[in-house]
């Protein structure tokens, strides 16, 4: 009779531990397929203590391409407030040698981040304000797309709007309808008159 009473607590134990094990495996195939169907996270926003190193692009002093220039501005929490300083040090213009690309009174409405394009809303003072000819509109809309993606890899293109207003062009040449992506190619000594043909420039 012991014997049996000993076979039959055996036998429930593993009954037991099998339900338990099931349990387990059954809320770990749960979870796995739970955060399967959830998006992936986002990227933690840029948390930088003090100043920071950037590149900037402005004109060289003929304005026949774009020159880097180094810079440091103050750190930021969140991507939007760092492209906003990258776009608010274009306006301040260079300190060396080169040539401004966007006009020292110009204002802009805001910068964000939206996946990985980045809105660019200008102020109707800045369109008023900036030069007309086809090489400056082409510099000063690609010194801004330049200077902000080569910071920030998450900016892989730029979409520009004036007071929340899409355009066609900035100021009757350069095609703005479209979100552009960076040129590098732009830089000075680089062959420029294919990559106007490209963007539809009108000469």
């Amino acid at each position: 009779m012991q014997s049996r009473r000993t076979v039959k607590r055996g036998m429930g134990v593993l009954v037991v531990a099998f339900l338990l094990l099931a349990a387990f495996l059954g809320a770990l195939v749960f979870r796995k397929y739970e955060h399967a169907g959830a998006p992936p996270p986002m990227p933690a926003a840029p948390q930088q203590a003090g100043p920071v190193a950037v590149t900037l692009f402005f004109a060289d002093e003929n304005g026949d391409g774009l020159v880097r220039e180094g810079r440091e501005i103050e750190g930021c929490d969140e991507i939007s407030g760092c492209l906003e300083s990258i776009l608010e040090e274009l306006i301040n213009g260079p300190v060396g040698d080169l040539a401004p690309v966007l006009p020292p009174t110009g204002m802009f409405n805001s910068v964000r981040l939206d996946g990985t394009l980045a809105r660019v809303d200008f102020a109707q003072e800045l369109l008023d304000a900036l030069p007309g000819g086809s090489s400056s509109e082409l510099l000063a809309a690609y010194a801004v797309v330049n200077s902000l993606a080569i910071n920030y890899p998450q900016v892989q293109s730029v979409l520009f709007t004036v007071d929340g207003k899409s355009l066609e062009t900035l100021k009757g040449h350069l095609d703005i309808r479209h979100p552009l992506t960076p040129d590098y190619s732009l830089e000075k000594g680089a062959a420029r008159k294919q990559s106007q043909q490209s963007k539809g420039i009108k000469e």
